[in-house]
């Protein structure tokens, strides 16, 4: 066994490295261990009112270690790859297992789970790395400009952003499973912010992600896109409380997603802190619901070729025409629930794996965005949602909100200080309308979305 830092010395890899600290802490006294190393650079820049504001580029690596001493379990990290490092690493590992309670879930997952998808998901291009820092300004910069040059009504602007990250993972554990990817990201977005006739100021936001540049829209085109939704936010009032139809946009439809996938999630679940515990089977939704979790998708920003754990990434339909038929589980939420994990362990350097999605979305629906909105004679377009006000014990939702009203299937006035009010359990079960514009812009995603009777509270 190289010594770990012979082992940098002489060049060897991440892969390397995790396995023999794997085999540090068997040696130790582990009856299990699993181990991950990372490798990544960021960088990030703001560019407000022309001028940077700020610019950072990092680069790091780091390894983080579980060990099991047979039901007690432990992690830790660490970024000092030295000999002393290690050991470090490996003792103190051992050492808080022996200290911590049993847990009989505890563990790494069964042997014959372990595995990585042969195919290749197209997560990784060098070219969101290719340019230089003042080309990555410069698409900060033109994407403010793009946006400031709109409209004379924008006259401020809380900046334009380029961001660009690359990353290697391996983890590598002592059932004899290793696995490595890469992962590249780049983005750029625009924050606007308009005033007219004395009007309050108004902002409004968009951007761009993607896996490499060539996929990133234009900075041009994003700054302006930012403009016209702040624009179309200028002159905002409060309207009376009432029950409409309620529209989401794309962007905050994907927020209503997100509760369901919380909801789903297996630690809520076997804590019985979620309002889908126990319900397995049952109609759930309306039979126009089907939500997939899907950590396979090609180039997709949830995927990856195995979960957290070591297990295959899987496409799972969790809720079907309506009924619930999965939760999201990793080994230790399943073995709680006498259920198979279902590849969604999601971890950092330390601690125990959570859940993570992978591509977790709304299936898309027929109807284009314009078709829906032709329909409300009177309702509420939402474009945001401001704080908190979700239960997923009770279901109870209560968000405030901004956004267009409707009248005969035309926005008339952006509307502002109002509550958008209902119950998940009912909410899901009244959408009467799905859009055709489903649209990957993170892992979890959603398309344009109406649902009945929920309850406006302005005035």
């Amino acid at each position: 066994m190289l010594d770990t830092q012979e082992q940098i010395e002489l060049g060897t890899g991440l892969k390397e490295i995790a396995l023999d600290v794997v085999e540090r802490a068997m040696k130790a006294g582990a009856t299990a261990a699993d181990a991950i190393a990372r490798d990544g650079n960021e960088f990030s820049t703001l560019v407000r009112m022309g001028e940077v504001e700020t610019l950072k580029e990092s680069g790091a690596r780091a390894l983080g270690l579980r060990v099991f001493v047979g039901k007690r379990a432990a992690a830790t990290h660490t970024s000092d790859f030295s000999r002393e490092g290690i050991e470090r690493l490996v003792s103190g590992a051992i050492a808080l297992a022996r200290a911590t309670s049993e847990d009989p879930a505890a563990g790494l997952p069964e042997a014959e789970s372990l595995g990585s998808l042969k195919e290749n998901l197209d997560l990784y291009y060098d070219d969101v790395y290719s340019l230089s820092t003042a080309d990555r300004i410069d698409y900060a910069r033109l994407c403010e400009a793009a946006a400031l040059a709109a409209d004379p009504r924008i006259t401020n602007s809380e900046g334009g952003s380029f961001d660009a990250a690359t990353g290697y993972k391996v983890l590598a554990n002592s059932l004899g499973f290793v696995g490595e990817y890469r992962r590249s990201y780049c983005s750029v977005s625009a924050v606007p912010i308009a005033r007219a006739d004395g009007a309050a100021m108004q902002r409004d936001y968009w951007y761009s992600a993607s896996r490499t540049l060539q996929k990133l829209e234009s900075p041009e085109a994003v700054g302006r896109k930012a403009a016209e939704r702040t624009l179309r936010r200028v002159g905002a009032r409060k309207v009376a409380t009432q029950k409409v139809p309620v529209i989401f946009d794309p962007m905050v439809a994907r927020g209503l997603i997100d509760h369901i996938f919380d909801a789903v999630n297996g630690d809520a679940i076997y804590r019985h802190s979620s309002y889908l515990t126990g319900k397995l089977g049952e109609q759930v939704a309306g039979e126009n619901i089907t939500i997939i979790d899907d950590g396979t998708m090609v180039g997709g920003f949830g995927s990856s070729p195995f979960d957290g754990e070591g297990v295959p990434t899987r496409r799972t339909v969790v809720i079907e025409r309506g009924v619930l038929k999965s939760y999201l589980l990793n080994t230790y939420t399943a073995r709680k629930l006498k259920l198979q994990t279902t590849g969604n362990a999601a971890r950092g350097l330390t601690g125990n794996p959570g859940i993570g999605s992978g591509n977790f979305f709304l299936q898309r629906g027929e109807k284009t965005p314009h078709d829906i909105i032709r329909n409300v004679r009177s309702g509420l377009y939402v474009t945001e949602f401001l704080g908190f006000g979700v239960n997923l014990v009770t279901g109870d939702f209560s968000r405030g909100a901004s956004g267009l009203w409707i009248e005969n299937g035309e926005f008339v006035f952006p509307v502002e200080e109002i509550t958008v009010a209902g119950n998940l359990k009912d909410m899901f079960k009244n959408v009467s309308e799905i859009g055709n514009d489903l649209e990957f812009r993170s892992s979890i995603a959603a398309p344009t979305l109406r649902i009945d009777g929920m309850t406006v509270a302005g005035e």
